[in-house]
């Protein structure tokens, strides 16, 4: 995932940095409940789920709310805190998060 610029970064490029991030937060089972509980996703329909346009996005924006869970994947995996928001707006299509 290292050295992808925010300029180009393509919704591949956004499912990869997602996908990385579920992987990481699935070997937390601390952080993997508190996901679980804050989606409304119980674990055994999570790979359905998956399926679904949003997760991804979800997944990130998960990310996004706890900044020492941000900042400890984005050193483990070389992905800058920027490039989290960036693909997570690709990922929602452009749209804006307004909750």
């Amino acid at each position: 995932m290292k050295n992808i610029q925010a300029k180009s970064l393509s919704v591949e490029e956004a499912q990869g940095i997602a996908t990385e991030a579920l992987l990481q937060l699935s070997r937390d089972p601390e952080q993997v409940g508190r996901f679980l509980a804050m989606s409304g996703i119980g674990p055994d329909v999570i790979r359905e789920a998956a399926e679904e346009p949003g997760f991804l996005a979800g997944v990130l924006e998960f990310y996004m709310m706890d900044e020492a869970l941000l900042l400890a994947f984005c050193e483990n995996s070389g992905v800058r805190p920027t490039m989290m928001a960036a693909a997570r707006y690709a990922l929602a299509g452009g749209q804006e998060d307004h909750a």
